[in-house]
């Protein structure tokens, strides 16, 4: 990966969102939402606290998150699609 976030950062790459409802209607990509799950592909380091400690992130690499909807700045590296941001934009890892 080339990009590596700093401080308290995340980069995250998308789910994709079900193609089709529990009833078995297909949903067309014009209608479908952004999905707000995604797998943390890279994580910064943790930010400093006011003594300049550093504090860990409470995620890492391979985890599997819930974010908000409107959540992260989107880029684009080697052609793929991630999102980078805040771990506090993070609602919570999802365990398999």
């Amino acid at each position: 990966m080339k990009l590596k976030p700093l401080n308290d950062r995340v980069l995250v790459k998308r789910l994709e969102s079900e193609e089709k409802t529990a009833g078995g209607i297909i949903i067309p990509d014009s209608a479908k939402e952004k999905p707000q799950r995604g797998k943390v592909v890279a994580a910064g380091p943790g930010k400093l606290d006011d003594s300049g400690k550093r504090i860990a992130l409470n995620v890492k690499d391979g985890d599997e998150v819930l974010f908000n909807k409107y959540a992260g700045t989107e880029v684009k590296v080697e052609g793929e699609e991630y999102l980078v941001m805040r771990e506090d934009d993070i609602l919570g890892v999802i365990e398999n």
